[in-house]
């Protein structure tokens, strides 16, 4: 399977660990993420208008140092699924979505007509936070995840996706089950838990395989075995 993500930081956290999830099941999976940091809807059409080289190449969680477009990432091979996401700092509001979402998948579809088009929910901003408060105006996590996740659905639709993958609701789930910490800075996800739990919910949406039992443990940041067992008893749930 070739997994090309169109995103940001976020995506990146996605990516870090779901070519060794794949591996440790069996699964052969490729995934490249285009990463400019904060990078929104509206900037990716604008690169995509200018076909602008603005991106690192990210190869399976890993930096490579190259350049790209998003037009030539589309055309480097054949995808069997392609990502798409909003900025973070934008997620809880469906109006900065358009016109960049639109054409973003105009240009996926026509591209890469064989490829599944996925949106990737983002999630919310850590409880009690200045950025969640502050920056986001928000007096609680999970009103934020609300207005992300009808955010997400309705940009889903308009795209007519092929699927969703909820990691902004995966997280919400390890928030009231006080799994921590699977953040870091308030925002991004932590570099074990976070990212673990991102890459398995990636693996079991896009390959329909449960992750219950899954052997990676090539993790940058230590997760116990009891946080590991628990996670994958989550993934697996949703």
């Amino acid at each position: 399977m070739n997994v090309l993500a169109i995103g940001n930081s976020f995506s990146q956290d996605a990516a870090r660990y779901l070519h060794g999830i794949a591996a440790a099941d069996g699964t052969a999976l490729t995934v490249v993420n285009l990463y400019i940091g904060g990078c929104s809807l509206e900037r990716h059409r604008q690169n995509l208008e200018a076909d602008a080289r603005a991106y690192s190449l990210e190869f399976n969680g890993e930096s490579t140092g190259f350049a790209v477009s998003i037009r030539e990432a589309l055309a480097a091979r054949k995808w069997d699924v392609v990502t798409v996401q909003q900025a973070s700092h934008f997620s809880n509001n469906f109006v900065t979505y358009e016109p960049g979402l639109s054409a973003l998948a105009a240009a996926v579809r026509a591209a890469c007509p064989d490829a599944k088009l996925f949106v990737h929910e983002t999630w919310a901003y850590e409880e009690g936070s200045s950025r969640l408060r502050d920056m986001m105006h928000y007096d609680t996590q999970d009103r934020m995840f609300a207005d992300v996740k009808a955010a997400y659905e309705k940009a889903a639709e308009t795209i007519h996706a092929d699927g969703m993958i909820r990691a902004g609701e995966a997280f919400q789930t390890l928030f009231h089950l006080n799994l921590k910490p699977y953040q870091r800075d308030t925002f991004h996800a932590s570099l074990g838990l976070g990212r673990y739990v991102l890459g398995l919910l990636w693996y079991r949406t896009l390959t329909g395989r449960a992750v219950t039992g899954n052997g990676f443990r090539a993790f940058d940041e230590a997760i116990s075995e009891d946080y590991i067992r628990r996670v994958q008893t989550v993934v697996d749930a949703m």
